[in-house]
């Protein structure tokens, strides 16, 4: 996506835009990636309504609306000295590509862990640029599959799985969630478990997201606006709302 005037893009990792197609609507999509010296804002569409069906139909030169950058971030270099760890869970990944990007550059750089869960390995995404990740220094990626079919010699089962798997010093790491609440419940859990601290664990939440500016409410989650408050919350923040489904 590319501004139709001199507008400069930014975003940080985890924030989200307010895309609209004329005459269908508008809806809330995470930023997947940034090329600031051409000027190219990348977002992440999944066709599952109207807005985003009629998203994934434009063609090179159509013209959206955009509003935004809104919310808040991931922070990822916040873990500067420790382990990073992200989880992503089917679509997730698109909203903590980012944070991966700008985790690989810190400094001091200390180590990665991507770790992803897909219904099948038709569904993964950036799967080149998983393969790439895992070959730098310090990055260690591992992925999982629900439902594998003959070709697949990868790993099958939970994300949850590869949190307990994974080699990260629990204690000094700061994760990093996305994806279905019910994964990110159990995730939480898990890295809990691990002896990951509540107040190191980030969650990208989503509500229906209308105005984008905390005034229509729509988005409400408890005490909380996720245009505005989130979508990153910390997990000491939310506790048992994760169990609280959208009406």
């Amino acid at each position: 996506m590319v501004p139709d005037d001199d507008e400069q893009l930014d975003a940080r990792p985890g924030q989200f835009n307010m895309l609209s197609v004329w005459g269908v609507g508008e809806i809330a999509v995470s930023v997947s990636g940034i090329d600031r010296r051409r000027r190219v804002l990348y977002h992440t569409v999944r066709a599952v309504g109207a807005v985003s069906s009629a998203l994934t139909q434009t063609r090179r030169g159509d013209t959206i609306g955009v509003r935004g950058p809104f919310g808040t971030s991931w922070e990822p270099t916040d873990g500067a000295g420790g382990d990073v760890v992200v989880v992503a869970g089917g679509v997730g990944l698109a909203p903590l590509r980012l944070a991966i990007m700008d985790t690989m550059t810190r400094t001091p750089p200390g180590r990665l862990f991507v770790l992803v869960g897909a219904r099948s390995p038709g569904d993964l995404l950036f799967a080149r640029e998983l393969e790439r990740w895992s070959r730098r220094p310090g990055v260690e990626v591992s992925v999982t599959v629900d439902r594998a079919g003959p070709d697949w010699s990868g790993q099958v089962g939970l994300v949850t799985g590869l949190v307990r798997r994974a080699g990260f010093d629990a204690a000094n790491a700061l994760a990093l969630v996305c994806g279905p609440e019910p994964m990110m419940r159990f995730t939480t859990t898990a890295l809990i478990d691990r002896g990951v601290a509540i107040g190191r664990i980030r969650l990208s939440l989503e509500r229906n997201m209308k105005c984008g500016l905390g005034l229509c409410g729509h988005c409400q989650l408890g005490p909380l606006l996720l245009c505005r408050d989130g979508a990153v919350v910390g997990a000491d923040r939310v506790g048992a709302l994760l169990g609280v489904r959208e009406l």
